[in-house]
């Protein structure tokens, strides 16, 4: 029998997609009373729901905490056998079903009253227990599943989904939520390393930091360099400020001339006035200073213009900065 795959998906799409835009104008006075009592919340938000409206909401928990407002999930069935004991006066609950009629969350739900906790419900029904027991309702009707026979939770869990993204984003920026609080909770990713990560947390310092005093031979900053593995020295004014620098690249160059290494100094042969970055900048602005430069190290300087650490292109790839 022939299929068309493509048919099939289309279709499903379209289903959800009107399942999403229908939200859109269920959108009122609730929806902001939900966002009031979320951003009041002293505790954390405890989010529940059973089966397909327990795997949203354990999405749904992770983005509100990934987005600034503490939250975890608590499994329905569970909490019946001690979980419940994570939930406080504190905190609000966030409950999900999109029959309003779940047999686990109406179990909780007068454990949860007795606690004085706030509860918000997304469900499909207005009508429900859980809708009618809530402190706010959201209403997540959808007027058709994507599946053909109408049972399987495709376009409720979808709608589900989204609302919630919708009140994740509006409790985000009610909070003025930045870029940076956001990296916090994401120090393992790209996004986190790019604007956490700092120059002094990947520079080389101290007894790694090459550095050449300026009345040295050539071939002392080279042994300096070969030494310190970073294709750079830094070389050093009597006062020990910076004054220049000599790379694999000045190395280079230089072999196009008669020189010696043994008896020529390094202020012949090195980069005056070098492109620097201090150690408390960002590891991702000392990319972009190497990329706009084309090249491949930098010096960090402090304010009195001293060399306290050195780093590559090597250092920012081991980083996870590139």
């Amino acid at each position: 029998m022939s299929r068309d795959f493509q048919a099939t998906a289309k279709r499903v799409l379209a289903i959800e997609s009107r399942a999403i835009e229908g939200l859109i104008s269920t959108i009122d006075e609730n929806f902001s009373r939900a966002c009031e009592i979320l951003l009041a919340c002293k505790g954390r938000v405890i989010v529940t729901g059973m089966g397909k409206s327990g795997h949203i909401g354990n999405k749904l928990a992770a983005t509100l905490a990934s987005t600034g407002t503490p939250s975890f999930f608590v499994h329905p069935a569970e909490a019946s056998h001690g979980d419940l004991g994570m939930i406080t006066v504190d905190d609000v609950v966030l409950a999900l079903s999109n029959s309003g009629e779940t047999g686990e969350v109406l179990t909780i739900l007068p454990v949860i009253k007795r606690k004085g906790t706030p509860m918000i419900s997304l469900t499909g029904r207005q009508d429900s227990t859980l809708a009618r027991q809530s402190d706010v309702h959201l209403h997540v009707a959808v007027t058709e599943e994507a599946c053909p026979l109408n049972l399987a939770p495709t376009s409720s869990t979808t709608a589900a989904l989204a609302l919630g993204d919708a009140l994740a984003i509006a409790l985000l920026e009610a909070r003025g939520f930045t870029a940076e609080d956001f990296a916090m909770s994401h120090p393992g990713g790209s996004l986190g390393r790019r604007l956490i990560l700092k120059v002094e947390d990947v520079m080389h310092a101290g007894e790694r930091l090459p550095t050449t005093p300026i009345d040295s031979p050539i071939a002392k900053a080279l042994l300096e360099m070969t030494h310190k593995g970073l294709g750079m020295t830094a070389v050093l004014s009597n006062d020990g400020t910076l004054c220049g620098v000599f790379t694999d690249g000045d190395l280079r160059r230089m072999l196009d001339k008669a020189v010696d290494v043994h008896t020529q100094k390094i202020n012949d042969v090195m980069t005056v006035n070098p492109v620097v970055i201090s150690a408390g900048q960002l590891a991702a602005e000392a990319l972009q200073i190497m990329e706009k430069k084309k090249i491949n190290g930098l010096i960090v300087v402090d304010e009195m213009n001293k060399p306290v650490g050195a780093l590559n292109m090597h250092d920012l790839l081991r980083a996870g900065v590139v």
